[in-house]
């Protein structure tokens, strides 16, 4: 059954129009988690769809793609996959892609050849993140629903969820290329601006 969440939404292209408002979460599949927010991050891109700045931002628009909270039902498919109710979980900006092509099978659904869907301001179209048509809404919000696949356990023994948020976009987005590119201990690399992803690098 679907259930009612609070949000806050931007009305329109105006850091003044933030309002809370109603919002409805679909119903936990086989596949999905429904976790209560703890935490969710400020990401820059998240005053870009707030103030329109692309173009392309449908009003009300619920932002935040850093999600930290606590699972509150499972599904059986992803009971299966190890999640279980009192988990704390993760999300990012990515909730669904197709699954099925060559990116999606080697875990880099960003590049999707049927389009990823974006955690806010999305249309849902692979059946996973609602109903097909519905614009996406983030993670200003005191409930959300996610498939698994696309949910990140965080282990047990973590203090700071808090700082666990930025981690969701701007760490994956510095530690990715690390990774991809071999980079290890005693390797110098470079660090273009040091804005919220370039500290993160640094940290890293």
């Amino acid at each position: 059954m679907a259930t009612k969440a609070r949000a806050v939404a931007a009305t329109k292209a105006s850091l003044d129009a933030f309002e809370t408002i109603d919002v409805e979460r679909h119903a936990v599949g086989d596949d999905d988690v429904s976790f209560d927010l703890a935490y969710c991050g400020i990401c820059h891109t998240d005053l870009h769809f707030a103030m329109n700045d692309l173009g392309n931002t449908r009003y009300p628009i619920v932002p935040g793609h850093e999600l930290i909270g606590t699972v509150t039902e499972v599904g059986k498919n992803a009971a299966s996959r190890g999640f279980a109710i009192g988990d704390v979980v993760g999300v990012g900006c990515i909730v669904d892609s197709c699954l099925a092509c060559k990116y999606c099978a080697s875990n880099e659904e960003q590049y999707c050849e049927a389009g990823m869907t974006m955690t806010y301001g999305g249309e849902t179209k692979h059946g996973r993140a609602g109903p097909n048509g519905q614009i996406t809404v983030g993670g200003y919000s005191t409930k959300h629903v996610v498939d698994s696949r696309f949910a990140i356990k965080i282990p047990k023994g973590v203090d700071d969820l808090a700082a666990c948020a930025p981690l969701m976009c701007a760490g994956i987005t510095l530690f990715d290329p690390i990774k991809a590119f071999g980079v290890r201990e005693g390797m110098r690399v470079g660090v273009a601006g040091i804005g919220g992803l370039g500290q993160m690098g640094i940290k890293i």
